[in-house]
């Protein structure tokens, strides 16, 4: 209890602590899962197995809910777009779009675009980083998924666009190595489109 309480002071100081933030949503899932309610020797365990993971989900739920009532807290926002997605995609959008705006270094952004398109939605995530995206002020990381979002929605154009943005960015030493890495794969959509 020491320890989850300490955990809540540091996300009650800065919302956005990932790291405090996995802690405590480890403790609150952990003890939705030992909830004795759940047992039921007429249930199927593959029954108990689900409803134990939706009990942990919406205590998670609840926790970054809680948080996101912070004016600067993205990190939040971005576990409930997370958890949101598969229920109600653009609720979880609207989500990741107000956690983008959120955080000026471009982390939510960044963040955003890799749930969606790990989530098969390449549009959706050009949609959120095409409106948001500050490539001076943002880690290149939003502009790498910005090309492979392009790509994996077959508009190899607006990858190219996206790329030669990326050659904006006043990092140059982080932008190198990306930008060697996704003109690679530019290259290879290209010569597997048909012509």
């Amino acid at each position: 209890m020491v320890h989850e309480d300490a955990l809540r002071a540091q996300l009650t100081d800065d919302p956005n602590n990932e790291e405090a933030f996995g802690a405590l949503a480890e403790i609150v899932r952990r003890r939705a899962a030992e909830d004795p309610t759940l047992e039921d020797p007429l249930r199927d365990s593959d029954e108990i197995a689900a409803s134990k993971q939706r009990d942990a989900d919406l205590a998670v739920w609840a926790l970054a809910e809680e948080l996101a009532g912070h004016p600067r807290g993205w990190y939040p926002l971005i576990e409930l777009g997370r958890l949101s997605l598969a229920d109600d995609p653009e609720g979880a959008v609207r989500r990741l779009i107000t956690a983008a705006e959120r955080d000026p270094d471009g982390h939510a952004l960044a963040e955003g675009l890799a749930i969606l398109r790990d989530a098969g939605m390449p549009v959706e995530a050009l949609g959120l980083g095409v409106g948001h995206w500050r490539v001076r002020e943002h880690s290149p990381v939003v502009g790498k998924h910005l090309v492979l979002a392009a790509l994996e929605a077959d508009r190899v154009h607006e990858a190219k666009q996206h790329l030669r943005s990326l050659d904006m960015h006043p990092d140059t030493r982080a932008v190198r190595p990306l930008h060697d890495e996704l003109a690679k794969a530019i290259a290879a959509s290209e010569q597997a489109s048909p012509k």
